[in-house]
């Protein structure tokens, strides 16, 4: 693997070793996670549950079978994890497919999206999957259908961005990281509506149709499941924090049709019309190259990758790692990027200067319930302090280093362009 010109801390090192375990055959570097003391192994399985990469780790460690790669007492824990989240995981099938036999009931015109409908192309197993919602896109006409089946479910509607509802039954305020992988019963739907006048482009003309547990559901067509994944990670590359497990399902998903030549012809022509799908497909390839190694085909990397803008490189071979491996709540580097992406030509939702000093509060993440506790509204209102403070000071720190490294960074442009 050839590292960036910046120097990778030895926790970033450590976090790359774990995304090289995914590689065959089995880098040598990968033995020295051998030698992590107590203290690093708890930093970094924080790591891998922010990262949602804690069950696809121990699913490959399994299957590697090398019997001391890790702790008894990691392994242990990961294996709890993952028979807790197996049983959260056929929870949230049965949740789904209750609500899609009420939507194929009503002749609602949707498709299951991300999520259940990436196995198996880029998701071996779903209860691998740390999966918080369940995603439909609908046809605008049926919205307010779709809607009234969640609310008659006992979904409340949270709130509307552009074209995506979000909805959420069951709330629970301040679950712990060791809670995030049991089934407490409380779902997150999102609904996307599909604009009627997109009738043209439809990708609900073109469905087909994956039985998941005895039940029939339409999701996306092969080409409209890879474009659409890599834009909903180009989407989170472009933000704070980017989950590294993110990187690996996208990454599995080329491989998935790797040698199938018709199929990248068929996404290049679907893509190239679209300047922000061609920048968004290039920069996610060039990401996982760049942390991973080679692994997307020419029929992809030559009308993406290639096309990228050097300054767009430039940012993914000196900040790439951080963007993978980091910590949550994550940076505002990605602003550096925005700001090269605008450059050429690609508009963004939020100024920099919008990201920079939020113009509001963060809304609550829990809303109040009827018949609501003093216990449950006083745990309310204290997750909601602590995610005010959190961002103040996320936004503080973060802004600081943002303003110091946009001047290094110009700096780095002005010796590349000399």
């Amino acid at each position: 693997m050839q590292l960036s010109h910046e120097q990778l801390s030895h926790e970033l090192l450590i976090r790359q070793i774990v995304l090289l375990t995914f590689l065959d055959p089995l880098p040598r570097q990968c033995s020295q996670l051998q030698n992590l003391s107590t203290s690093q192994w708890q930093h970094l399985l924080r790591w891998l549950d922010h990262s949602g990469l804690a069950l696809y780790f121990f699913d490959r460690i399994a299957e590697l079978q090398p019997g001391d790669l890790l702790p008894e007492p990691v392994f242990a824990r990961l294996k709890q994890n993952m028979i807790d989240n197996t049983k959260r995981t056929r929870s949230m099938i049965a949740e789904s497919i209750a609500i899609q036999q009420k939507f194929q009931a009503e002749s609602l015109r949707y498709a299951a999206l991300k999520g259940l409908s990436f196995w198996p192309s880029s998701v071996p197993k779903p209860e691998l999957r740390s999966q918080f919602d369940l995603d439909f896109l609908v046809a605008e006409k049926d919205i307010q259908a779709a809607r009234g089946v969640l609310e008659r479910e006992g979904y409340r509607l949270y709130a509307t961005n552009g074209r995506s509802w979000e909805f959420k039954r069951n709330e629970f305020p301040g679950i712990s990281r060791k809670e995030m992988y049991k089934d407490i019963d409380s779902w997150a739907v999102e609904l996307h509506v599909e604009s009627s006048a997109a009738s043209n482009s439809s990708q609900l003309e073109r469905l087909e149709w994956r039985e998941l547990a005895g039940f029939r559901m339409p999701v996306l067509s092969p080409v409209d499941l890879l474009l659409g994944h890599g834009l909903h990670v180009y989407k989170h590359i472009c933000s704070e924090f980017s989950r590294a497990a993110h990187l690996l399902e996208f990454r599995r998903h080329v491989l998935f049709h790797r040698d199938d030549a018709r199929f990248w012809n068929t996404l290049q022509s679907k893509a190239i019309e679209n300047s922000r799908s061609v920048s968004g497909l290039g920069v996610v390839t060039l990401l996982i190259t760049q942390v991973m190694g080679e692994f997307a085909p020419e029929l992809l990397t030559s009308w993406t990758v290639d096309r990228l803008p050097r300054s767009v490189q430039l940012w993914v071979e000196t900040y790439g790692y951080r963007a993978a491996l980091g910590s949550f709540p994550g940076s505002k580097l990605y602003l550096l990027l925005q700001q090269e992406l605008e450059a050429s030509g690609l508009s963004s939702k939020r100024s920099v200067r919008q990201s920079l000093i939020p113009s509001g509060l963060p809304p609550p993440v829990i809303r109040a319930s009827l018949n609501e506790t003093f216990s449950t509204r006083l745990a309310r209102y204290r997750m909601h302090l602590s995610l005010i403070f959190g961002r103040l000071r996320f936004h503080l720190v973060e802004g600081g280093r943002f303003v110091w490294e946009s001047h290094r960074w110009r700096r780095q442009l002005n010796q590349v362009s000399k």
